[in-house]
C-alpha cells in the first residue's frame, strides 16, 4: 500500500510540475541538477544511473520523469542561471553568499561539522563521544589539523586557533591519527571513515561546530516552482512521508556509514 501511495504522489507530482508553466517550467520533465560523485546522497547504481537519497527527493517532487542532469557541483549555480537546469537539489547549504545568487527552498536536511580526536589526547582530557565543542576549546593546548580551503581550517582560525594546514585529507587524518595533531574538524563521512580505519587511535566527539542547512536551489523570481517546492518540503515529516521512506531505505546505509547514527543525524539540526 505505501508503495502504490508513493507512486500515486509522484504522478501527481509530475502533472503538477509539467502543468504550471507560469512557474518559468515548460511542458517536459523537470531538470534537476545534481554532482553524481556523493554516495549516498548522489550517486549512480551499478548500471551508471542516477541513484541516492537526493535522487529519492528529486523523483518525489518531479514525478518518474524527472531528468537527472549530472553537473560538477562548482557549475551547478551558472547551469541553473542559463537554463540548464530548472532546479539545484544536491545537498547545497545555504549561506548568504548563495542566496546573492539564487533563491533556496526551506531547509530539509543539516550537515554537520564534527570531530575526529586523537584517542591519546582524548583519554589525557577527559573527552567523550558527547564531549563538547566548547570541551575541546577549553583545552588551550589542543593541536588543530586542518585542510587547506576547507572550514576545518577556517573554524579554528576564527575562534582564534592555530592550525597545522594540510593539502590533503589523508594527511590530515593521518596526523591525528598518529598524535602530531590533536583533532580534525570535517562533516560526518570522512569523520566516521577516519574512526572506522583506526578505531583504537581515533574517536569521534559528535557535539557540532556547525549545523548547516540544506535546500533545493532555484532561479531568482521562479517563485511559482520554489512555492511547490516548499509545499512538497512541508509534507517531509508526515506519516509515511519522505522522511519515513528516506528512513526505511537508507537508515542502515547511513550507520554503516557514521557508525552511531542513521538518517536521523542529517534530518534533525
Amino acid at each position: 500500500m505505501k508503495k502504490t501511495l508513493v507512486s500515486i504522489v509522484s504522478i501527481i507530482s509530475a502533472f503538477v510540475l509539467a502543468s504550471c508553466n507560469t512557474s518559468g517550467v515548460p511542458f517536459r520533465p523537470l531538470r534537476v541538477g545534481m554532482d553524481l560523485r556523493f554516495p549516498p546522497f548522489e550517486t549512480v547504481d551499478s548500471n551508471n544511473l542516477p541513484t541516492g537519497i537526493s535522487t529519492d527527493i528529486a523523483r518525489g517532487f518531479g514525478g518518474f520523469t524527472t531528468n537527472i542532469i549530472n553537473t560538477n557541483f562548482s557549475t551547478l549555480i551558472p547551469s541553473l542561471e542559463s537554463n540548464e537546469i530548472d532546479v539545484i537539489i544536491a545537498s547545497m547549504s545555504i549561506t548568504p553568499e548563495r542566496q546573492n545568487q539564487i533563491d533556496f527552498s526551506s531547509p530539509y536536511f543539516y550537515f554537520k561539522i564534527i570531530t575526529l580526536v586523537n584517542q591519546d589526547f582524548a583519554t589525557a582530557n577527559n573527552l567523550t563521544a558527547d564531549s563538547t565543542t566548547e570541551d575541546i576549546l577549553a583545552i588551550t593546548s589542543t593541536k588543530f589539523a586542518g585542510i587547506i580551503g576547507q572550514v576545518s581550517v577556517s573554524i579554528p582560525e576564527k575562534l582564534n586557533r592555530s592550525v597545522t594546514k594540510w593539502d590533503r585529507l589523508d594527511l590530515a587524518i593521518s596526523s591525528v591519527v598518529q598524535g602530531t595533531d590533536d583533532v580534525l574538524l570535517m562533516s560526518a563521512s570522512p569523520v566516521a571513515k577516519g574512526f572506522r580505519e583506526n578505531p583504537s587511535t581515533t574517536m569521534i566527539v559528535w557535539d557540532p561546530w556547525v549545523s548547516s542547512p540544506i535546500g533545493m536551489g532555484f532561479k531568482k523570481g521562479n517563485s511559482a516552482l520554489l512555492a511547490q517546492a516548499n509545499a512538497f518540503i512541508a509534507t517531509f515529516s508526515n506519516q509515511g512521508g519522505m522522511y519515513d521512506q528516506l528512513r526505511e531505505k537508507y537508515d542502515a546505509v547511513i550507520l554503516a556509514d557514521l557508525v552511531r547514527y542513521g538518517m536521523d543525524f542529517f534530518i534533525t539540526e
